[in-house]
């Protein structure tokens, strides 16, 4: 069977129908990048204090009637707790004076029975004081983060099996409508629980989208476009979208707000449903040639090229077998079916769980570099766009093994490293912690042009959405992996470390990808370098070996 490199190869890399799908899908990702962080403006957790109604109080007793509380060695006004109001209202109206009459810290206390007074300093409102997530329901406010990366989790699991069965075309744009519909809603939430709901929809949605769109770009872009597009189209638009969070917050410090003018872009998706066409490849893969043929011709038209009269000739005994036998239909259980594709899978969704663990875990730790919460998430995004510049040098010059072993290495070591900086040099400590983001970033970009290259088209999109749940779980867990803090300060760089050195040597069981075509079908992807330890040599037939890849590097010289 032709390659389906070698049968495009008429319509060129950077054409007019590879650059409108480039731009398109990059900015698509928009979205994605602002609605993952924005719950750390929306949901955070203003000054707040009791709320003590007009009951004609001298000024005295209202300086006086929350108690004053040490926290981290500060004093400050209690959160939860105020003095009795008819206690403090009774002993006003006798003329008493407070700290001179009356020693106030014996009086009873209450809670806040009447609700809460919320600082306007830095937010006009939040989903925190809309539905006063604080004290007693304080619990509420960490699950809603919570909850998105659970859809998140969810999404990234089905989404695959999804865009497998019915295509990435109908998946991607459904999601962005979910994503668009659900985030609109959560303007109108009566309750908490109702919030939560169309944030967790809203989760879902997004991974989705962000998931189907770097398949849909990665399947249809070959060369050296593809790499580009999947290393730094993809993520410089999440990048970019990242840092205009800030931008967003600063102004609009309303939480409906900020909500409905995230939601708002997503209309302006609606036109690209004419303009991004289904994945060939994916065509090919369900039996589908002729389709897959007119979509060639639309874009050789497009790029100015004259296509062929057959261009998948090989392709049409294929489609008539798929005709006359029923067409296997692949699940998350194909991925453990052989012990190749097994011990794929396990390291994979090792890497995966590591480099998302670390960087959750390193974002939302990043919050404590400045007072200021808006500088604060533009340093987290703006180290994100050289990340994502030095992964697409690698993927374009390193070979992938090596890449994610170094990278992941480099950010084990450096997160170690910082138990041994001293308290006054905290600017080293700081320095290293952004290595260490910077390092793991990388390696989440590269990662998925990695796992997309050692899969066949059948399984593509369910592999890739299979690791992406598990690193969802390293999501997911991050938060709270950085209450560890409390036990040992350096606690959680050490996990992270540790979780990071263990991967790097267990990548070293993988096979190799780079500068080879994309594997079409599960036979191509077994005949493929087989997973072994780099320390033991085994006795191999080397003459079929060479041949092959003689034939593979024959390939990508005809290519470029």
């Amino acid at each position: 069977m032709k390659d389906y490199d070698d049968s495009i190869a008429f319509l060129g890399q950077w054409g007019r129908f590879q650059q409108v799908v480039f731009f398109l899908l990059t900015a698509s990702i928009l979205p994605n990048g602002y609605g993952v962080f924005s719950v750390v403006f929306f949901a955070d957790t203003p000054s707040h204090h009791c709320l003590v109604p007009d009951v004609n109080l001298t000024q005295d007793w209202l300086n006086a009637i929350i108690p004053i509380e040490v926290v981290n060695g500060k004093q400050q006004l209690s959160r939860c707790s105020r003095f009795r109001l008819d206690v403090v209202r009774n002993l006003s109206a006798q003329g008493f004076i407070p700290g001179r009459d009356v020693n106030i810290t014996d009086l009873e206390q209450e809670g806040c029975v009447d609700g809460w007074n919320y600082s306007r300093d830095i937010y006009q409102s939040t989903i925190v004081s809309e539905f006063d997530l604080v004290c007693r329901d304080q619990w509420k406010q960490p699950l809603t983060s919570t909850m998105f990366f659970l859809a998140t989790l969810v999404g990234s699991f089905f989404s695959g099996q999804l865009s497998d069965r019915f295509g990435r075309k109908p998946v991607f744009f459904t999601t962005m409508a979910v994503q668009t519909i659900f985030t609109f809603g959560q303007i109108f939430s009566p309750s908490w629980m109702v919030f939560i709901i169309l944030y967790f929809m809203t989760g879902l949605g997004q991974t989705s989208n962000y998931l189907s769109a770097f398949v849909l770009g990665n399947e249809i872009l070959t060369g050296h476009v593809r790499v580009l597009f999947s290393s730094l189209g993809v993520c410089l638009g999440f990048a970019i979208g990242y840092m205009m969070l800030p931008l967003f917050t600063y102004f609009l410090r309303d939480w409906k707000s900020l909500v409905l003018a995230m939601s708002l872009p997503g209309l302006l998706y609606i036109p690209l449903w004419w303009f991004i066409p289904e994945s060939p490849r994916w065509l090919l893969s369900q039996g589908r040639v002729e389709e897959a043929e007119t979509t060639l011709r639309k874009a050789a038209k497009m790029n100015k090229v004259k296509a062929p009269s057959v261009i998948f000739e090989d392709y049409s005994v294929h489609a008539d077998a798929t005709k006359t036998h029923p067409k296997e239909q692949h699940n998350v259980f194909s991925l453990l079916r052989t012990k190749n594709i097994r011990n794929l899978t396990v390291i994979l969704c090792l890497v995966w769980f590591t480099l998302n663990t670390g960087y959750i875990g390193l974002s939302l730790n990043t919050s404590q570099l400045h007072a200021n919460p808006y500088i604060s998430c533009f340093l987290s995004a703006a180290v994100e766009v050289p990340a994502y510049t030095s992964s697409w040098l690698a993927l374009r010059y390193v070979p992938r093994r090596l890449s994610v072993f170094c990278i992941l290495l480099i950010g084990g070591v450096s997160l170690y490293f910082i138990q041994l900086v001293p308290e006054s040099l905290s600017e080293l400590s700081v320095a290293l912690e952004m290595l260490g983001k910077f390092v793991i970033t990388t390696g989440t970009s590269l990662i998925y042009v990695y796992t997309a290259e050692l899969y066949p088209t059948a399984l593509r999109n369910t592999a890739t959405g299979t690791c992406t749940a598990v690193g969802r779980v390293g999501s997911s867990i991050a938060p709270f992996l950085l209450q560890l803090s409390g036990y040992f300060k350096y606690l959680p760089y050490i996990v992270m470390g540790t979780l990071a050195v263990v991967s790097a040597f267990a990548t070293l069981l993988l096979p190799e990808s780079f500068g080879r075509p994309l594997p079409q079908t599960i036979q191509q992807m077994h005949k493929r370098e087989s997973i072994k330890c780099p320390f033991i040599r085994r006795r191999e037939h080397s003459k079929p070996t060479v041949l092959f890849e003689s034939r593979l590097r024959l390939s990508k010289t005809l290519l470029e």
